[in-house]
C-alpha cells in the first residue's frame, strides 16, 4: 500500500504526493490500539501517536472535556448570569445567523427551559443589520425587557455596540471563538478560547462547543449555590447533538474535545429527541442514522438558508422548538429557502468565474470577484466554490451603494483571516475579520482594487511557502480490486472525518475510463476498470463542464491515475462501494 508514487501535474493544476509514513508508527498503533494496518496508517498519516489512538478511535467527553475554569472569563460568564437569574432578570440571547450561532442560542434557551427559564431571542439580519450585535439591536432588546444578553458566535470584537449597551446600562456577557485583539470591548464577561490572553488551549472550537463547555459550567456554578437541592439538574449532554452539528458545520478541526463533541453528539441525535432536527432530517430525506455528512450536507446548508436567503432567525427558532407542527413548517420553510439560495449562487458563481477568467487572475494568490447587487447571503458560498475550482484563496465581493460586503474562504497554509485583519488596521477596511480558513469584511467600493493589491502583495509570500501544503496527499495505493465494502467499512469506523482529520484519499494508477455520464446539472457518473478488467463505480459532483468532467465524457481510451475516497452507497437495502473522484493525472 506504499510504494512510491508521485504526480507532478494534475487536471485540477495540482501535485499528489504518496504520505510518507513512519513504519514503527504504524506497528505501534496496530498494537496499542488493535487496529489492521490500513486504519493504523490512517491514523499515523494524520499525526496521531501511538499512545492517543484509542482516544482518537473512541473520542469520549470524559477524556477529551476541558476544564471550563481554564477559560479566561468562563467562571466569571457563570456567576455573572447566575446572578441574573437569582434576581429574576430578563435573560436573551443573541446569535449569529449561522449554524454555529443557532445551535449555540438554541442549547441555551433549551438549557433555561429545563430550569423553567424563558429567554429572548435575536439573530440579526444578514442584508439589513450585517455581522454581529449593533448599539440598535441592544436597544431593541431592551425595550423587549431584555437585563442581560449574552452573545454567542459574535461580539468579541463589537466595541461601539457594547459600549452603547453599557451606556445604556444593558448587561452583557460574550461568548465567542473568532479572532480578536488585546483591547477587549465593554461586557461583563468576554469567553473567547482566541482571546490573547486565554490559555485554555481551545482555540479550535466552535462557537458551538465554547457554547456547551459554557454549560458545564453553569451546572457546575449552581451546584455550588445549591440550585440543584430542590430541581433536576439540567442534563446537558441531551445538547450534545446541537453542539455537534455547530462544530462541524463552522468546519473546524475536528480534534480533541472537537472530536468528542461530534462523535457523541451523533450518538445523541440518532434518538430525534429535537422535534427541529427531526422534521430538518425529514424534508431533508435523511434516513437511517446521522453521519458528518448528513450534518454538513443535509442539516447545516437548511439552516444557514434561512439567515442567507430568508428570516435570519428560523433556524434557532426550529432548533429550539419542542412543537412537531411548528417546526415541520419551519423546516418546510427552510427547505424552500435553501432551493432558492441554490438558484442564486448558481447566478452569481457563473457570473464570478467568468469575471475572473476573463482577467486572466487565475494564477494569482488571491481571487477576488465583485458584483452590484451579488446577494450577501451566497458569497461565502461561492467564494469556496472559487477555490475549489482555482485551488487558491477567493473573495467575492457584492456591491451596493458604494459599499462592498465581501466573504472570503483561503486554504492550507494561507492565512486569510490575519490578512483581513491588517488590511483593516492599515485603514482599507469599513471592518473585517475571521479566522485563517474564513474571513468577512466591508469595504468602500472604490478602494476594492487598493485593497487587492494589498492582500496579494500579503499572502504571496505565504502561498509560495505553502507549495507542499497544497499538494494532494494520498494514503495509499489502492486497486479496483482491493476497494471492497469490508475495507470501506473499516475506514467509516474511524469516523467521524472532517477538518483536520480527513478521509483518507486513494490513488487507483493506470486505470480507464470504462464508462461515463453525466447526472443531474453537472455531475459525472462513471466506472474505472483496471489491466485485470476489475471495476469500481464512482461519481464526481460538480465538475461535468471542467477539465475532469471532461476528460471522464470524451474518455479518449487512455490510462488514467485516479485520487478520490471510498464511500459506502446504500440504495434500497443494498451497500456498496462507491469510489468519489477528486482528481484525475494523465498516466504516462
Amino acid at each position: 500500500m506504499g510504494e512510491p508514487f508521485s504526480v507532478q501535474h494534475s487536471l485540477s493544476g495540482k501535485a499528489w504526493r504518496l504520505r510518507d509514513i513512519d513504519d514503527q508508527v504504524i506497528s505501534d498503533i496496530r498494537r496499542k490500539a488493535g487496529v489492521d494496518e490500513i486504519v493504523a496508517r490512517m491514523l499515523a498519516a494524520r499525526g496521531i501517536l501511538p499512545d492517543d489512538a484509542e482516544a482518537v478511535l473512541s473520542p469520549t467527553l470524559r477524556h477529551f472535556f476541558p476544564d471550563p475554569s481554564s477559560f479566561q472569563d468562563m467562571d466569571k460568564a457563570a456567576s455573572v448570569i447566575w446572578d441574573a437569574v437569582e434576581a429574576g432578570k430578563v435573560l436573551a440571547v443573541f446569535a449569529d445567523y449561522d449554524v454555529d450561532g443557532a445551535t449555540s442560542a438554541s442549547q441555551l434557551i433549551r438549557y433555561f427551559r429545563q430550569m423553567g427559564q424563558s429567554m429572548l431571542l435575536y439573530v440579526p439580519d444578514r442584508i439589513e443589520e450585517g455581522y454581529g450585535p449593533s448599539a440598535e439591536a441592544f436597544a431593541a432588546l431592551k425595550e423587549q425587557g431584555a437585563e442581560l444578553v449574552i452573545t454567542v458566535d459574535c461580539g468579541a470584537a463589537a466595541h461601539e455596540p457594547l459600549k452603547a449597551a453599557a451606556d445604556m446600562g444593558l448587561d452583557v456577557v460574550v461568548v465567542d471563538h473568532h479572532l480578536m485583539g488585546a483591547d477587549l470591548p465593554p461586557a461583563l464577561a468576554i469567553v473567547n478560547p482566541n482571546r490573547p490572553d486565554d490559555t485554555s488551549g481551545c482555540g479550535h472550537m466552535a462557537a458551538a462547543g465554547v457554547t456547551f463547555v459554557l454549560l458545564a459550567a453553569l451546572n457546575r456554578e449552581g451546584r455550588r449555590r445549591g440550585k440543584f437541592e430542590d430541581q433536576p439538574e439540567p442534563d446537558i449532554l441531551k445538547l450534545a447533538d446541537l453542539a455537534a452539528l455547530g462544530t462541524l458545520c463552522d468546519v473546524v478541526a475536528l480534534k480533541d474535545i472537537n472530536r468528542a463533541l461530534v462523535s457523541q453528539g451523533l450518538k445523541v441525535m440518532g434518538q430525534w429527541r429535537h422535534a427541529g432536527l427531526k422534521a430538518l432530517a425529514e424534508v431533508g430525506g435523511l434516513t437511517g442514522d446521522p453521519s458528518a455528512y448528513h450534518l454538513g450536507f443535509l442539516l447545516g446548508p437548511r439552516i444557514n438558508a434561512g439567515g442567507r436567503v430568508g428570516r435570519a432567525d428560523l433556524g434557532a427558532r426550529l432548533l429550539s422548538s419542542d412543537d412537531p407542527a411548528e417546526c415541520m413548517e419551519i423546516a418546510g420553510e427552510l427547505d424552500a429557502l435553501n432551493a432558492e439560495r441554490k438558484q442564486i449562487e448558481a447566478d452569481v458563481l457563473e457570473a464570478a468565474q467568468a469575471q475572473i477568467i476573463a482577467a486572466g487572475e487565475t494564477d494569482a494568490p488571491l481571487l477576488i470577484a465583485r458584483g452590484e447587487g451579488w446577494h450577501a447571503g451566497v458569497i461565502g458560498i461561492v467564494a469556496g466554490r472559487l477555490k475549489e475550482r482555482f485551488g487558491r484563496p477567493a473573495i467575492v465581493i457584492g456591491t451596493d451603494n458604494g459599499v462592498g460586503k465581501g466573504s472570503g474562504r483561503s486554504v492550507s497554509g494561507v492565512d486569510l483571516g490575519s490578512a483581513i485583519a491588517a488590511a483593516k488596521s492599515v485603514g482599507l477596511l469599513i471592518a473585517g475579520g475571521g479566522h485563517p480558513m474564513a474571513a468577512g469584511l466591508s469595504v468602500a467600493e472604490d478602494r476594492i482594487e487598493e485593497l487587492q493589491a494589498y492582500l496579494i502583495d500579503r499572502l504571496q509570500p505565504e502561498w509560495d511557502a505553502s507549495h507542499a501544503e497544497r499538494a494532494l496527499m494520498l494514503d495509499a495505493v489502492l486497486t479496483p480490486a482491493g476497494a471492497t465494502l469490508d475495507l470501506a467499512e473499516r475506514i467509516m469506523g474511524a469516523a467521524p472525518f472532517g477538518q483536520g482529520f480527513a478521509e483518507p484519499r486513494f490513488v487507483m494508477p493506470a486505470v480507464r475510463i470504462a464508462y461515463a455520464e453525466r447526472v443531474g446539472a453537472d455531475h459525472v457518473r462513471f466506472s474505472l476498470a483496471d489491466s485485470d478488467g476489475q471495476r469500481i463505480n464512482g461519481i464526481v459532483f460538480r465538475q461535468a463542464d471542467q477539465p475532469i468532467g471532461e476528460a471522464l465524457l470524451s474518455n479518449s481510451g487512455g490510462l488514467w491515475h485516479a485520487a478520490g475516497r471510498l464511500k459506502l452507497d446504500e440504495w434500497r437495502g443494498n451497500r456498496r462501494v462507491q469510489f468519489h473522484l477528486e482528481d484525475l493525472a494523465a498516466a504516462s
